[in-house]
């Protein structure tokens, strides 16, 4: 499982005020003609007032109400969702579809049909090669400098304990250790390994030392934060044994060092242990240049994966290298976001027609209940697609790579969850990419058997074959892609080596079943090289640090780079 949708955009959703077709289509009215006559009754009466009484003050606020009512009789009020799901009658609010503006539907299958013969006919003969798909000369060298100097005996004596409860899925937990890392060096206290909330939409039990390595955790923290590895017997004594007892703070979202120092320093010194659950985003971006080499150091150096996820690992990468012979060991990697729970939260609408809408129907209602049919809102599932907030399918991931120019003898790796109806949406990306992977391929029901169960355990599997590949693709954004693309300009001298979709484009492009093959590769390309451009983008104040570690985390590399050769580290696994 990856992670869990964000929450829907306020913009996508409305108030019912559009216009609706009357019976003669004109887009004025609600089709009743009982209205209508309303109106003109109310407007033969006040045009008779105005002229009997030849009232000139009268004369404004009359013209105002009949202005209005004009107006309202204009309106027709929706009561319900309309084609594509999640609606309901009774005043209810649903889901919508607007086909008329381009880029409003799905129509993906169509360009495909129309484009495979030309796809067919160039087989293998591709216009791009892996090991020369980033321009090297386009981008400055960046080199991780973030190896903090010290010695335990530097370390002043700990004020007290600092306990964090992280939640969320694999990279939300990652942020909150990291942050906690971080705000313990603020408090000047003892960070106890972090606890895992057990999740009821993850659903995974699994605590640190399952997924990280926690020696190698405290083992590499040792010079810069003290780390416990549970909370010392006789502090747990003073709160009857129980940790529930420890005073829980309440602290609000993005608190500022200041925060820390001057609210929660005076609790750490009264009560000896103070806890934050759940921990997440609960530092500021901007921190000291001293904290904020210590974020980049425990997500880049200190945290790495549990010996059994990287024995694992380390195998996959090598089985995708091995298959990747015909291009120098080197293969794509996609994050596909196209689960069910996904689509249905996406509200978009594909080509399943009534069943797809009332599996999609009966999915929002059980995973959020009732939020899509709150009364008085509307969710256009066209514009939500003209947008670009709509999950690619697999299909589309695969044309969108083979317009890029990337043949049919490219290695894949797909990085998901359980992909929505997988033989139908699955079967034309294979067709494109005959040599596809997932980790249910790559690795034995026997070597996966100890990880089924545990959506973060997976993930991390996923994560790391990603992290190697030579080139990465992010389809839906979420904390997964961020991480990676991070930790991707860690290792690969400041460039993601990401393609990042423009699908806003891309719905208008998949939106045109006669688009010419050349017309369609010239769109690919050049959204490939924009993807290029941004690979070594640098952090803006209000980014992630995770996401872009330049300039925090690494430094411009002075004199004459090292050959590289445009080749992705294989070697080093976490």
């Amino acid at each position: 499982m990856q992670s869990p949708p964000p929450p829907p955009r306020n913009g996508l959703l409305r108030h019912h005020s559009r216009l609706k077709p009357n019976a003669n289509g004109n887009g004025i009215g609600n089709g009743n003609g009982g209205g209508s006559k309303l109106v003109e009754r109310v407007v033969y009466f006040a045009v008779s007032v105005v002229l009997r009484r030849k009232g000139v003050l009268l004369l404004a606020p009359v013209v105002y109400i009949l202005g209005m009512l004009l107006y309202m009789g204009s309106m027709s009020i929706e009561s319900g969702g309309g084609g594509g799901g999640g609606g309901g009658g009774g005043g209810r609010g649903g889901l919508v579809n607007e086909a008329g503006a381009a880029g409003s539907v799905y129509r993906s299958p169509a360009v495909f049909e129309n484009l495979w013969p030309y796809m067919e006919a160039e087989g293998n003969e591709s216009s791009i090669v892996l090991s020369s798909v980033w321009q090297s000369e386009l981008h400055q060298v960046w080199v991780p400098c973030v190896n903090i100097t010290g010695s335990q005996e530097d370390l002043p004596k700990s004020n007290g304990y600092f306990i964090i409860e992280a939640n969320g899925g694999l990279n939300q937990q990652r942020l909150s250790i990291c942050d906690a890392v971080a705000v313990a060096k603020l408090l000047n206290a003892t960070l106890v390994v972090p606890m895992f909330h057990l999740n009821s939409v993850w659903r995974d039990s699994s605590q640190f030392s399952e997924i990280f390595d926690e020696d190698f955790f405290i083992d590499s923290l040792r010079n810069k934060v003290k780390v416990a590895r549970k909370l010392p017997e006789d502090v747990l004594q003073r709160f009857d044994n129980n940790i529930s007892n420890i005073v829980n703070l309440r602290l609000k979202a993005w608190s500022s060092p200041t925060y820390y120092l001057h609210k929660v320093v005076s609790k750490l010194l009264e009560m000896g242990a103070v806890r934050v659950a759940p921990f997440s985003n609960r530092l500021a971006h901007a921190v000291p240049p001293n904290i904020q080499s210590l974020r980049c150091f425990a997500n880049f150096e200190a945290l790495r994966f549990s010996e059994p996820i990287r024995s694992l690992a380390e195998v996959m990468v090598q089985r995708m290298v091995e298959k990747s012979s015909k291009n120098g060991g080197k293969f794509v990697s996609v994050h596909l976001r196209f689960e069910k729970d996904m689509v249905a939260f996406s509200c978009c609408i594909y080509d399943g027609g009534d069943d797809e809408k009332q599996e999609m129907d009966i999915a929002r209602e059980k995973g959020w209940r009732g939020k899509f049919r709150k009364k008085g809102r509307v969710i256009s599932s066209g514009e939500i697609r003209r947008d670009g907030k709509c999950p690619l399918t697999p299909l589309e991931v695969g044309m969108m790579l083979r317009g890029m120019g990337f043949d049919n003898t490219t290695s894949v790796y797909v990085a998901s969850g359980k992909i929505y109806k997988a033989e139908k949406y699955i079967a034309p990306l294979r067709r494109l990419f005959p040599l596809l992977e997932t980790k249910n391929t790559l690795a034995t029901q026997a070597e996966l058997a100890q990880f089924q169960g545990h959506s973060s355990r997976l993930a991390a599997l996923d994560y790391t074959v990603c992290l190697h590949s030579e080139v990465f693709v992010t389809t839906q954004g979420g904390n997964f892609p961020h991480f990676l693309m991070g930790h991707r300009r860690y290792l690969n001298r400041g460039h993601a080596k990401t393609i990042m979709p423009d699908k806003k484009k891309l719905a208008l492009i998949f939106d045109d079943p006669d688009i010419g093959w050349e017309t369609f590769k010239r769109q690919m390309q050049d959204m490939l090289h924009r993807s290029d451009l941004k690979g070594s983008s640098a952090k803006k104040p209000s980014a992630l640090l995770y996401t872009f570690p330049m300039p925090d985390c690494m430094c411009k590399q002075t004199g004459k780079p090292q050959e590289d050769n445009n080749t992705t580290n294989h070697t080093k696994l976490l």
